[in-house]
């Protein structure tokens, strides 16, 4: 399998560090304090990852607040959100597509799967040298009102993978994909790597961000003065289980793809992710600059059934699985 090969290689080779952990659901709700602070209900309905300290506003110290978190690493108490996906039947109704764990999370409650990295994945020496995120920081990556690809390709990283089982990787695409796909839809959301060093947000909650100068992060591409400050890639792989939507016959006669996000957008093309930093200490700053590839000692962890349990109740009273 493929991570497998990874594991294999990097425990050949002196690597610097590279982390992944499944992260469960902590809860389904219509709220989004980083985008519509405060407004409950928000415009559309998330799933929410992290700790169990997240509310309308996110106002608090995560960490000092938080008294479980759903993700696998221990000291992580940040937050990880993004829409949810739902299948359009024929008569109109629409049923939410649940979220299951990666390879190697088998048994996790939905969520995703979440990397921290100084490289690009498959660079197993992930040699350069990252700052973590500072207390307090927050972004955005996409825009859920883009409907064209050119509007998509505002945002590179942004992708689909149908998996044709749950190994598979490429190829990758800007919009949903228009075929079934035997193991699920993956949802890959790559976050930019270059900080401005200075500010914590911003009003659209991704200039304070940036994309390489030239290059890209897995071409190892320089930071632009503006932004000088390498950070790790966050990325999310978010994987849709759609075993049971994939006959044919219950798909639009006029041929078109049935799957919408939570936001209305049937193309794709309007993805995006949502970030709260919440790590405790340096604990962050400590693994990324051990020398380890994904099993990383200074990452205190916790089993599974901990992760599953960590959850909250949802504020907005409504049903978010839609019709039966």
């Amino acid at each position: 399998m493929f991570w497998n090969s990874v594991v294999g290689l990097a425990l050949i080779a002196p690597v610097h560090a590279l982390i992944r952990f499944g992260c469960s659901q902590l809860v389904v709700d219509r709220l989004d304090p980083l985008v519509m602070p405060e407004e409950v209900p928000s415009a559309h309905v998330h799933q929410i990852l992290g700790g169990n300290s997240f509310n309308s506003t996110m106002t608090h110290d995560l960490p000092g607040v938080a008294t479980c978190t759903s993700c696998q690493p221990a000291d992580d108490f940040s937050n990880y959100w993004t829409a949810n996906l739902y299948f359009r039947r024929q008569d109109g109704t629409f049923k939410r597509v649940p979220q299951k764990g990666n390879v190697g999370f088998e048994g996790q409650n939905g969520g995703m799967t979440v990397y921290y990295m100084q490289n690009g994945l498959a660079d197993f020496q992930q040699q350069s040298k990252v700052t973590a995120f500072a207390p307090g920081f927050r972004m955005l990556i996409g825009d859920p009102t883009a409907t064209t690809e050119e509007r998509a390709n505002d945002f590179p990283q942004l992708t689909y993978t149908c998996l044709q089982d749950m190994n598979t990787r490429f190829p990758e695409t800007k919009h949903f994909p228009t075929e079934p796909c035997p193991a699920g839809i993956m949802a890959n959301l790559r976050f930019p790597t270059c900080w401005d060093g200075v500010n914590l947000d911003s009003p659209d909650h991704m200039s304070h961000m940036s994309y390489p100068e030239s290059g890209t992060f897995e071409s190892q591409g320089p930071c632009p003065a503006s932004h000088p400050v390498k950070v790790p890639q966050l990325m999310y792989e978010v994987i849709f289980e759609t075993a049971e939507f994939n006959d044919r016959s219950q798909w639009p006669t006029d041929g078109t793809q049935p799957f919408v996000w939570s936001f209305g957008d049937g193309t794709g093309y309007g993805t995006h992710g949502d970030y709260m930093f919440g790590w405790k200490d340096d604990s962050l700053q400590r693994i990324m600059d051990e020398p380890c590839y994904v099993m990383c000692q200074s990452m205190r962890t916790q089993d599974m059934s901990a992760m599953n349990a960590c959850t909250v109740d949802p504020v907005v009273p409504e049903d978010v699985d839609g019709c039966e």
